[in-house]
């Protein structure tokens, strides 16, 4: 019988897998490495949140810290590379 936890965390990490299903979509379109990159962070994000719901355990484990350090430097990398791009002087 599910609880009311595991429900919430599936639905999150759903949600996750979904936003990173929209970054991927607009990677496609202009291959972009930030968009593939926020979508490789969601993805991430969205399998932890589900590896969480199926391990019943607290997610103040170690273990589940790496994945989301992961994540927010993919995400500190992708804007990085962003913004230095932009600084670029076109010619």
């Amino acid at each position: 019988m599910a609880t009311l936890t595991s429900v919430l965390t599936g639905a999150v990490a759903m949600a996750f897998l979904v936003v990173a299903l929209f970054f991927l979509r607009f990677w496609v379109r202009t291959r972009d490495a930030f968009f593939a990159l926020f979508a490789a962070a969601f993805a991430i994000y969205g399998l932890s949140q589900f590896a969480l719901g199926w391990a019943r355990t607290s997610e103040f484990e170690p273990l589940f810290y790496v994945p989301r350090l992961l994540t927010f430097v993919l995400i500190i990398v992708a804007v990085a590379i962003k913004n230095r791009a932009s600084r670029r002087p076109r010619t």
